[in-house]
């Protein structure tokens, strides 16, 4: 039974964590717009860890498949700067 449990076309978050950098954010849109076009500011959120040493960043992506999706999770989790991705 080959059953998605997601709906393609949709809006998806996916969290990235890495350490509080100057250019993560840069680095982190870069890696995705090549896959899901380019991702305006405000699709993008920020929060620093307690004591500013890791940052957890919320892109807001509207995927088209679930290659897509699988597409971006592999390039940011194949990163060496890219800690986590939820």
């Amino acid at each position: 039974m080959n059953e998605e449990l997601i709906s393609f076309p949709c809006d998806f978050p996916i969290k990235v964590l890495g350490r509080s950098d100057a250019e993560f954010h840069a680095l982190v849109v870069g890696l995705v717009e090549p896959l899901v076009g380019a991702l305006p500011a405000e699709r993008v959120t920020s929060r620093a860890s307690r004591d500013g040493n890791f940052v957890a960043l919320t892109l807001h992506l509207r995927v088209e498949s679930r290659a897509q999706l699988d597409d971006v999770y592999r390039i940011l989790s194949g990163h060496e700067q890219v800690l986590m991705v939820l």
